[in-house]
């Protein structure tokens, strides 16, 4: 009885030692992946572009009916590309923040970019979108609409990567980013929630690939 009360014991060992080692793989397999992701962020260049069709500018919260300090850093990229001769036509993307909201995003930002001297016929309004995926999926049919082919996508360097494969996957044809750092977010705080939103992503793809459409 002995014996055999040993031999269970040991196996139940064996069990839990081969369990521990299937989850320490996974956690490192997990923190080398997180590593990867941050360092994307991080690096993601910001390189001098060709002439493109159209700047897409995504939405991020607005301060009543102003955009705020770090969707200004957005905005203020896109008068810059405008400025350059790199973009002459401008989507901005973004729905209405809380059912309580006065303008959508995009409105806000439009306002914003006509004070810098955009004029109004050429800024095109999504204003439905409620994630980064809508923001590039239903600018990608105003787009179509008015034949446009290559765009920049504009916006924060660590969204930026996630951008960049969300318009990869919709079929963007050589789809471009103008990123930029922050100097009003808390990246530290940013960056481990994109990294959360990337590896939601992942998953969402499997979904869409599969035929599924995604919750709003």
């Amino acid at each position: 009885m002995k014996e055999k009360r040993r031999r269970k014991a040991m196996k139940r060992k064996d069990r839990w030692i081969r369990g521990g080692r299937w989850l320490l793989a996974i956690a490192l397999v997990g923190v080398l992946w997180i590593g990867v992701v941050q360092v994307r962020m991080a690096t993601l260049p910001d390189r001098e572009l060709p002439p493109q069709d159209v700047g897409i500018v995504l939405g991020a919260s607005l301060w009543q009916t102003a955009p705020s300090p770090a969707l200004k850093e957005r905005l203020d990229r896109a008068v810059e590309l405008y400025r350059s001769g790199v973009i002459t036509e401008v989507i901005v993307s973004g729905g209405y923040d809380t059912p309580k909201s006065t303008l959508t995003e995009a409105e806000g930002m439009r306002n914003y970019l006509m004070e810098q001297g955009i004029p109004e016929g050429h800024i095109y309004l999504e204003n439905e979108a409620r994630s980064t995926y809508e923001n590039l999926k239903f600018s990608q049919a105003i787009m179509k609409e008015h034949g446009w082919t290559s765009s920049v996508i504009i916006t924060h360097r660590y969204h930026a990567v996630r951008a960049l494969d969300i318009a990869r996957f919709l079929g963007f044809e050589r789809p471009q980013a103008s990123p930029m750092d922050s100097s009003v977010l808390m990246m530290s705080w940013h960056r481990s929630r994109e990294t959360l939103a990337f590896a939601k992503w992942q998953w969402d793809k499997v979904q869409l690939s599969l035929g599924y459409e995604l919750q709003r």
